[in-house]
């Protein structure tokens, strides 16, 4: 195997027990601050952020997600984490594909990586390591279970007649199975629901949503918030949706470039993998790798083009490479995974309007009743108003019929529901009044 293009890696021995030294960590970070420098001069057509640090297990992925967060994208990255000093440079642009050139934009970006590193404590695989925080604003619901239409209608009217609110909300399926992470408020006090004996009854009744299947679904009910994105990653690898049968498989769309190979002279699996570029697709993939427990020592990173490069020299949190031909084929298969889970199939469809309760359960049933089913959805309440993104296909797999979709449009209203990515797109009248819908739906039969 070829070596780094800038010569190869460092071979001092690796911190193997990360949990084990928590106080000299701590030492060395006193002494050896975080440093974040970012500057226009380096690249010509990306800003460049440079970020030095005592190194500690999760640190990559706790400055992708602030990248993430922020609305930036990776155009190329160089990572090295060997020798207890973690020193990674990126080079981003926004979402127009621009450097970032304001000032106050740019010390925010600073000032978000620091208070992200600067923090002693480091991300473990565990459900409490993602930022799960108590918070008397929402009440925190978890579901994971077998996919299939009109699922998320089922679990929204369930909420409906529970008397929940839905305030924010991300759904994702991937090879048949569904997971979702959904805040609800109590509907008329608009905090969150406290009641141990109400909050059984929730979890009992969307437990009985997904009842009857194979394989069991998990239901979780808490009060707090999380990082969406990160817990639905877990809960989806957790769920062992990586697992695909050679039918599903043939089925796929195309399947991305995944290896493993090791690197015995020193010690190092090396993970490459090549797809098609996407937002977010640097984040999936390190926040993968951090849930198996795996340390990215060197890697670069290059989606300066319509395909992503991505390769990462890696070990095992216990210093080991990897060691079976079985651990190999699970890193392929949960990367794939990860790559594949926001690779939306179908057709987007955008709604904004005014909030209130019983709209996400009306506008899902509505597309369920048209015989649509969502594939991903991302719902979001900002003061009064409701601002939701679902991606919908036919129930059968085939594309949206224009004429099922013109119908949805015409009842729920054409400036309320936006198309988005439709080869034929549709303009909406002008004349459309958006509040046609909220007073419409109110009086339309709510069932399952």
């Amino acid at each position: 195997m070829a070596a780094f293009a800038d010569g190869d890696p460092s071979s001092s021995s690796s911190c193997s027990s990360w949990d084990s030294d928590d106080e000299y960590q701590k030492f060395i970070q006193k002494m050896n601050p975080p440093r974040v420098t970012i500057d226009n001069a380096s690249c010509a057509n990306a800003t460049t952020i440079h970020v030095d640090s005592a190194n500690k297990y999760g640190i990559l992925l706790e400055v992708v997600q602030v990248l993430t967060d922020l609305k930036l994208i990776v155009k190329k990255a160089y990572i090295s984490s060997d020798g207890g000093w973690f020193m990674d440079v990126f080079n981003v642009t926004n979402q127009s594909g621009q450097k970032i050139m304001n000032e106050s934009a740019l010390e925010g970006i600073k000032d978000n990586i620091y208070k992200s590193i600067a923090s002693s404590s480091c991300f473990l695989p565990s459900r409490r390591a993602i930022g799960f925080e108590p918070s008397s604003d929402y009440t925190l619901i978890e579901l994971t279970g077998i996919d299939r239409p009109g699922l998320l209608s089922e679990v929204s009217a369930v909420l409906t007649n529970l008397d929940c609110n839905v305030m924010n909300a991300e759904v994702w399926t991937h090879n048949k199975r569904a997971a979702a992470v959904i805040q609800v408020t109590d509907r008329k006090s608009g905090l969150a629901i406290l009641d141990a004996e109400r909050l059984g009854r929730i979890k009992e009744r969307l437990r009985n949503v997904f009842n009857g299947r194979s394989r069991d679904a998990k239901t979780i009910v808490a009060m707090g918030i999380t990082h969406t994105e990160r817990r639905l990653h877990q809960m989806m690898l957790e769920d062992r949706d990586y697992e695909r049968y050679d039918k599903d498989r043939e089925n796929a769309n195309p399947m991305p470039m995944v290896s493993v190979v090791n690197w015995l002279q020193k010690d190092y699996s090396v993970v490459t993998m090549r797809c098609k570029d996407r937002p977010k697709l640097l984040f999936d993939t390190v926040c993968t790798l951090t849930d198996m427990q795996y340390v990215v020592y060197h890697g670069s990173v290059d989606t300066e083009g319509p395909q992503a490069y991505q390769e990462y020299y890696i070990r095992h949190i216990d210093g080991s490479p990897v060691n079976s031909e079985a651990e190999r084929k699970r890193i392929i298969q949960c990367l794939e995974a990860a790559i594949e889970r926001r690779v939306s199939e179908g057709l987007k469809l955008e709604l904004s309007t005014g909030d209130r309760v019983g709209l996400l359960s009306d506008v899902t049933r509505i597309f369920r009743e048209n015989g649509l089913t969502v594939t991903r959805a991302e719902v979001s309440t900002k003061g009064n108003k409701a601002i939701n993104t679902f991606y919908v296909r036919d129930t059968t797999g085939s594309s949206v019929d224009l004429k099922t979709l013109e119908a949805i449009r015409q009842e729920i209203g054409q400036t309320v529901l936006q198309v988005k990515g439709h080869p034929d797109h549709l303009k909406s009248p002008a004349q459309e009044s958006p509040t046609r819908f909220l007073f419409s739906s109110l009086f339309r039969p709510r069932s399952l």
